[in-house]
C-alpha cells in the first residue's frame, strides 16, 4: 500500500514542472513521512491486536439473576403448597376431635336418660308392687281389743318400740298384727311379749311406746287383724 501511494506521488512530482526541483524534493517527502506513518500504525495493530467480546452461554448475570428468581418462585410455591396442607390437616383433626366430643357427650347424656328412666321405672315398679303387696295382703280379723301403753325403757327393756304385749294363747310371739283406730290410724306391731295383765285380759294389748307419746286417754279400743 506503501509503494502504490509513493508512485502515485512521484507521478505527480515528475509531472511538476522539471525546472521546480523544490516541488520534486516536497513531494518525495512526503512521501516518505506517509510510509513510515503507515508502518508504524501496522506495527501497532500487530502488537496490540483488536480484543473480540465474547459472551459464555449460561455465566452472565442475567440468566443467573433470573434463574434465582424463579428457584425462590418455586421454593415459596412449594412453602405455601405445605402450609396450606398442613393447616388443612390440622383443620381436619380439630373437626374430627370436636365430632368425638360431641359423641361423647350426646352418649353420656343418653347414658344418664337411660339411668334416669331406669330408676324411675324401678321406683315405679316397687311402688307398683307395694301396692300390689298391700292389697293383696290377707289379714283375719279378730275383734275388737283393748288397748293400754308402756315404756319398755322405763321398766328396763330392750324390746324397743316396735312391739306388743299380748296374751300368747291368743296371739303367740312372732304374731305381725294390723290395729286401726277407731279414727283410722293404722299401727303395725308384732307381738314379742306378754304380761301378767295381758295374760289375765285376752282381749286387751299393751302397746310399747315412749311415753311422751301415749295418748291422754290411758286406754282406746281398736280392731286387730293377723296379718298374713
Amino acid at each position: 500500500m506503501a509503494s502504490n501511494h509513493s508512485q502515485k506521488v512521484e507521478a505527480i512530482a515528475d509531472h511538476a514542472d522539471a525546472d521546480n526541483d523544490s516541488s520534486h524534493v516536497n513531494a518525495k517527502s512526503i512521501v516518505l513521512s506517509n510510509e513510515a506513518k503507515v508502518e508504524q500504525a501496522n506495527a501497532h495493530s500487530l502488537i496490540n491486536p483488536k480484543k473480540e467480546i465474547t459472551f459464555t452461554v449460561g455465566t452472565n448475570d442475567i440468566a443467573e439473576a433470573a434463574h434465582q428468581i424463579a428457584d425462590q418462585k418455586a421454593a415459596a410455591a412449594k412453602a405455601a403448597e405445605e402450609q396450606a396442607a398442613a393447616e388443612q390437616a390440622a383443620a381436619e383433626q380439630a373437626a374430627a376431635e370436636q365430632a368425638a366430643a360431641e359423641k361423647a357427650q350426646q352418649e353420656a347424656q343418653q347414658a344418664a336418660q337411660n339411668a334416669a328412666a331406669a330408676s324411675a321405672a324401678s321406683a315405679a315398679s316397687a311402688s307398683s308392687s307395694a301396692v300390689t303387696t298391700a292389697s293383696t295382703e290377707t289379714t283375719t280379723n279378730k275383734g275388737t281389743f283393748k288397748l293400754s301403753f308402756y315404756d319398755p325403757s322405763v321398766l328396763g327393756s330392750g324390746l324397743g318400740y316396735g312391739g306388743v304385749a299380748a296374751n300368747l294363747s291368743v296371739f303367740p310371739k312372732g304374731t305381725r298384727l294390723k290395729i286401726t283406730l277407731s279414727d283410722g290410724t293404722v299401727w303395725y306391731r308384732t307381738v314379742n311379749d306378754t304380761g301378767s295383765f295381758a295374760a289375765g285380759n285376752p282381749n286387751q294389748l299393751d302397746v310399747a311406746m315412749p311415753n311422751s307419746q301415749i295418748p291422754s286417754a290411758g286406754v282406746l279400743t281398736a280392731t286387730v287383724e293377723v296379718v298374713g
